[in-house]
């Protein structure tokens, strides 16, 4: 196991450079100058001369190729120093941790939602297979997984929050959020998250049903299903004790590979809903030419997809002990 782990850490390793080497190449060759957006944005009818450009670009280490302009991002990164925003003139690292919050609170909710609903509609998927309603649930399901996030986003909007008025547009938080008691912010908080929550956790509670309906199938098809059933082993206790724990191997294994979801936030469904996470976070850098920003949102994404790779084959592992890690 530690073999195996230090073989996965290197492994890791090298493939982050490789992955931040060639995302930097990428977002330095997009057509735009950082300093000419926000020059841009702060006064669109002020023009800035050569001079004042090279001596700006020089200030912000932008004068430089960007291979050796990596080297030196590099070289910050292993001081533990992600850089200072091009746009917000705040550390990056600084940025990172106010929007985390905000993300987690979609996702981790959203992804308990999903899990909680999931494992007992799969249950019942399996219990109920071949009769008309769970005919009826397993089409509503696929329409649910085949339906865009940002769509929905879009109809929710619409119909609930405009022509209704049951929640709101868009935001975290109303303007006189502050003026109310610690009850009311909360449920400002909540009201505010209803639409996105539900934009996050449809389509992973449509996919993880199906997906415990699929193994439960598969495994109550096993000889070992059929030997407690000869025995008069009741079906419930089938269902339960000896093919739903088979099933929740596979299942479990999914949980590290939701690691990189967590935090990484929705960069479309943050964006129509303005909520303050790191998806739209990442839009605004893309949009702003904020090459630290990115930088560092793209090394953080990258460590997520990486240590949940790796947390998914341990638990993997763990959870059966039959397979061995080499």
């Amino acid at each position: 196991m530690i073999h195996y782990i230090v073989r996965r850490l290197l492994i890791g390793v090298m493939t982050l450079v490789m992955i931040t080497f060639f995302i930097y190449g990428l977002i330095r060759a997009m057509p735009g100058s950082p300093l000419l957006v926000q020059m841009a944005q702060l006064d669109p009818s002020r023009e800035m001369n050569a001079e004042d450009l090279k001596r700006m670009e020089k200030a912000f280490g932008l004068d430089k190729p960007w291979y050796q302009a990596y080297g030196v991002w590099v070289g910050n990164l292993v001081r533990m120093d992600l850089g200072q925003s091009l746009s917000r003139k705040q550390p990056v690292t600084r940025l990172i941790r106010e929007r985390i919050g905000p993300t987690l609170m979609l996702s981790i909710t959203s992804l308990l939602l999903a899990y909680l609903l999931s494992i007992p509609l799969g249950l019942w998927f399996t219990v109920r297979s071949g009769h008309l309603d769970e005919r009826i649930g397993s089409t509503v399901l696929y329409m649910l997984y085949s339906f865009p996030a940002f769509v929905a986003a879009l109809f929710m909007q619409i119909f609930l929050a405009v022509k209704l008025g049951w929640f709101p547009l868009f935001g975290m938080v109303s303007d006189n959020h502050q003026t109310l008691s610690t009850l009311g912010k909360t449920w400002d908080i909540f009201i505010h998250s209803v639409l996105p929550v539900t934009c996050y956790t449809y389509t992973s509670l449509a996919f993880l049903s199906r997906f415990v309906r699929s193994n439960m199938m598969e495994v109550i098809r096993q000889d070992y299903i059929r030997t407690a059933r000869a025995k008069g082993v009741a079906p419930h206790n089938v269902i339960m004790h000896h093919a739903f724990r088979n099933t929740l191997i596979p299942l479990v294994t999914l949980i590290g590979l939701e690691l990189p979801t967590l935090l990484s936030g929705s960069i479309v469904l943050e964006q129509i809903f303005s909520w303050p996470g790191m998806g739209r976070l990442f839009f605004e850098s893309i949009s702003e030419r904020d090459y630290p920003t990115i930088m560092g949102l793209t090394l953080m994404f990258s460590l997520l997809t990486l240590a949940g790779q790796l947390l998914a084959d341990l638990f993997y592992s763990i959870v059966d002990p039959r397979v061995s890690l080499s």
